[in-house]
């Protein structure tokens, strides 16, 4: 079965230094989200550019996706269904509900859903997250049937800390794709 990659960016968008940037050059079967305003984001409207592209998907599909991306899946698989989705790897959720952890820009894609997800996820969490507790990071795998990935002391697993093509990463993501297959 042939897999694609769905990368989904966060706040900002990943810049040329973060892995989503590396892994969608290296993995030609993937594709990247690309959302009007990266810098202030509308729930409504990412949810609704998330939703017109899931609807062009033709192959099984897994979501990859960091940060503020992760409640985005969330809210989508709350209210819409694709049978083309068939995993997510949710690297580091930024915590849309914790002012102490987020800034304000974000906090329109809150409250975080908490219900389990429909298909199989993995939850990817550092222990030294600024944008949400480590604590935070293993209820939202409980609740939403994902498994729970430690990788230590990785900041907020994005470009400042220099994953390149993160191999760690990818060895989490071919765990995933094994479960689906």
């Amino acid at each position: 079965m042939e897999i694609q990659l769905f990368i989904l960016p966060g706040l900002g968008n990943s810049g040329e230094k973060h892995w989503q940037t590396f892994w969608h050059k290296k993995f030609e079967n993937s594709i990247r989200l690309v959302q009007d305003n990266w810098d202030e984001p509308i729930r409504q409207e990412w949810l609704e550019r998330l939703n017109e592209e899931i609807a062009k998907l033709d192959k099984p599909t897994i979501l990859i996706a960091h940060s503020l991306a992760v409640s985005l899946v969330l809210h989508w698989a709350e209210s819409n269904h694709n049978k083309n989705i068939i995993g997510a790897l949710l690297v580091a959720p930024a915590d849309v509900d914790s002012p102490q952890h987020t800034p304000e820009i974000i906090r329109n894609f809150a409250p975080m859903p908490i219900y389990k997800l429909p298909f199989p996820s993995i939850l990817v969490a550092s222990e030294n997250d600024p944008y949400a507790s480590f604590e935070r990071k293993q209820y939202f795998a409980e609740k939403w049937g994902s498994d729970f990935v430690n990788v230590g002391k990785k900041g907020h697993i994005n470009s400042d800390s220099d994953l390149k093509y993160w191999e760690e990463g990818q060895v989490i993501l071919q765990h995933l794709i094994d479960k689906v297959k």
